[in-house]
């Protein structure tokens, strides 16, 4: 491949907040990325990710702390001057240029000379597989091959970084599974700087080295896939990353990183990362493919059905404590709604928290 991404050491963001009015949207971020490395910022809607590429692209000003590109300071800078590439969730291709004129449309724009510009574009047009697409305008093209073309006119200046904000969000599940494969494999060939938005979990642990998790302006944990799966730091972070049952109770005992809490006379055992008085508040995390249906005893809960949903291998169940609890659990057998059973958590993927969501 004969693009080449302009190279760098690291990309630091020092401290960096933005304002809008009187709401703080970012409060002191601090990150360093690595040349190389695919970066995920993941979190609701709200949390700051967007705003945070943005404030990197120089679509926002920063009202704070400053960005870096090794000892070069970038927030200064106007976007074009940044020399980042950058993917919007909508494309953004212009619909009246063909896929050759929106790929060329940075190059075109920076005077590169006729004959470079098309050896590029050809070079562009073969990394993201739309060889012979050329000549077609954004509209004869399906929503996967025009992301394609976003994601071609994004390296085809050969930036030092590529954003990417939400790239995925508007294609169907098929489209998002395979376009998801497309860009790490792009990101690979080309030993790109990638940073990525996402809400969705699943496109953070399949395609980032690490994953930045925010809530509400601020960094809550930064770490690999695997860290973040297995050893959630707090409680928020655990429900983004699949810990959907969050059940408050009071703690009994704990020791050696294990904790005992009691969620409405049940004892319910798991791994804890804190020291939490005993007879304190405590909320216990469980993954829905943790709560299976099973016998009463150990790290069971008394639950009635509310519903069971067949999903193709197995089923995804609604349930109720009598104190009003909610939890969703997996099965791979039918239950009726109303059924009284004991759901059991397993006690090395419940995980034990002092502070709320």
């Amino acid at each position: 491949m004969a693009i080449a991404l302009s190279q760098f050491n690291e990309v630091r963001l020092d401290r960096v907040s933005r304002d809008f009015g009187a709401l703080n949207a970012l409060r002191e971020i601090n990150l360093t990325i690595q040349r190389g490395e695919f970066i995920a910022l993941l979190g609701p809607s709200g949390c700051g990710k967007s705003t945070t590429l943005n404030c990197i692209a120089g679509l926002l000003p920063v009202t704070g702390g400053a960005i870096w590109l090794d000892k070069s300071r970038v927030d200064t800078l106007k976007p074009e001057e940044r020399g980042f590439g950058m993917v919007f969730q909508n494309y953004a291709l212009f619909p009246h240029l063909n896929v050759r004129q929106n790929i060329g449309f940075g190059l075109k724009m920076r005077g590169t000379p006729k004959a470079e510009m098309e050896r590029k574009i050809d070079e562009a047009l073969n990394l993201v597989r739309l060889q012979g697409q050329g000549h077609k305008l954004p509209g004869q093209l399906s929503g996967g091959q025009q992301q394609r073309v976003a994601i071609a006119r994004a390296i085809v200046i050969e930036p030092p970084l590529v954003l990417m904000d939400e790239p995925l969000s508007n294609l169907d599940a098929k489209l998002r599974l395979e376009m998801r494969a497309e860009i790490r494999r792009i990101h690979n060939e080309l030993g790109a700087t990638t940073i990525y938005v996402t809400h969705d979990q699943d496109e953070a642990l399949s395609l980032a080295d690490r994953i930045v998790v925010l809530r509400d302006g601020l960094v809550r944990q930064v770490g690999t896939p695997k860290e973040l799966y297995e050893a959630p730091e707090h409680l928020d972070v655990a429900d983004f990353m699949g810990f959907r049952n969050k059940l408050k109770g009071k703690l009994v005992a704990s020791s050696n990183g294990r904790a005992i809490v009691d969620v409405e006379g049940a004892r319910i055992s798991g791994r804890t990362r804190e020291t939490i008085p005993d007879g304190s508040t405590a909320y216990v995390a469980i993954r829905p493919d943790d709560l299976v249906i099973g016998e009463p005893g150990g790290n069971a809960l008394a639950v009635s059905v509310d519903t069971a949903e067949y999903r193709g291998r197995e089923f995804v169940g609604t349930a109720h404590t009598k104190g009003g609890l909610e939890l969703v659990f997996r099965s791979f057998q039918a239950v009726e709604p109303g059924t009284a059973v004991h759901l059991v958590a397993g006690e090395d993927n419940t995980l034990v928290f002092s502070e709320p969501v």
